[in-house]
């Protein structure tokens, strides 16, 4: 018979039970506590029945301590089947989905699971269920996210620029108030809901086809609102139109929740209600515009995503009475928990 692999000599009993008191491991407190039998001169089959294995295992944990200290006796995770891709076959395919589909050569507009699944094949003659598939890419880091709104004539460079000169416009502002004063940033945008609403996804069981409630009418209200994220304060009205009296009670209703002694710095998009020269400007509020086509820009456009997911959406209106008192009931429920526009609005 082998004799017995020697345990590593900087460390003793004491040492190890020590180490056995602190661990909030279970299994690496009896792995060390057997191995501080040895160090007392023990036998291995001695730490096996106070560990509750075998020989096999106590010689497996001298060697996991010898080579690894006392981090090598924590419980390892097992190391699963081999990867179905090497990583330049995951390399390829992230880049395929990063630049998205081509409608014209791929024959869809976004990727599905199946569609990757075909595509591996064809590329790399690799069989993979969308189960594998859906892992694979969760080990890539990526996951079904909902798509930010960006207009389609957008210019690429406007984003960059305006992100690159945010801070002097904000300075020019700050230079124009008393010493002192606190700056809010707020951000604001106008939402149409309709009685043509919108249907989204809910749970169901597979195989089924779940229905809502869907209208045909189209009356509208417009829900202008507006928030700010480092505060977690919101503020809105809901007008029957938009056009410049609305955008003046919107922009009293903002004046009103800026606190006392403070002025908002609103940033908002290039409408004909926002730029006219007709607008009644608060004293506490300057606005600040995005650049054209750059809605992803605005926090705000999160927050209709999230109202209409949530609180809007699957309903039938029936009135345009109706309309505003579910737009109001929404909205207050966002004002009311502030940790949400933490949330949606502090977002990257």
């Amino acid at each position: 018979m082998a004799a017995p692999i020697s345990l590593r000599s900087d460390y003793d009993a004491v040492a190890l039970r020590g180490l056995a008191r602190r661990s909030a491991d279970a299994n690496q407190t009896r792995r060390l506590l057997a191995l501080a039998v040895i160090y007392d001169g023990g036998s291995r089959g001695d730490a096996a029945r106070l560990g509750g294995v075998t020989l096999q295992i106590v010689r497996d944990w001298v060697l996991r301590f010898n080579a690894q200290g006392p981090d090598g006796l924590f419980d390892r995770k097992a190391p699963g089947p081999m990867p179905r891709l090497t990583p330049e076959q995951r390399r390829v395919l992230a880049a395929l989905v990063e630049s998205g589909p081509i409608p014209a050569v791929h024959g869809v507009v976004r990727w599905r699971l199946v569609d990757l699944v075909q595509w591996v094949f064809e590329e790399f003659r690799i069989s993979l269920s969308p189960q594998t598939m859906s892992r694979e890419l969760r080990a890539m880091g990526y996951r079904r996210l909902s798509a930010r709104p960006r207009h389609h004539a957008q210019d690429p460079e406007a984003i960059p620029a305006f992100k690159k000169n945010f801070p002097a416009l904000l300075a020019a502002i700050r230079a124009r108030l008393r010493a002192g004063t606190a700056r809010e940033l707020w951000w604001q945008d106008e939402a149409r809901i309709g009685q043509k609403n919108g249907i989204t996804r809910r749970w169901a069981r597979r195989g089924t086809r779940p229905a809502a409630p869907k209208d045909q009418r189209t009356r509208p209200a417009y829900l202008f609102g507006a928030i700010c994220p480092r505060e977690g304060k919101a503020a809105a009205v809901v007008m029957p139109r938009c056009n410049t009296a609305a955008m003046n009670l919107h922009l009293a209703e903002i004046s009103k929740t800026v606190a006392p002694g403070a002025h908002a710095v609103l940033l908002l998009d290039q409408a004909g209600w926002h730029t006219t020269r007709e607008l009644d400007i608060p004293d506490n509020i300057s606005l600040l515009p995005l650049p054209p086509r750059c809605p992803e820009l605005n926090p705000v456009e999160n927050v209709w995503q999230f109202l209409r997911g949530n609180w809007l959406s699957n309903r039938v209106f029936s009135s345009y009475n109706d309309i505003l008192d579910h737009c109001c009931h929404a909205w207050n429920r966002l004002a009311d928990q502030p940790w949400r526009i933490f949330s949606i609005g502090l977002r990257d």
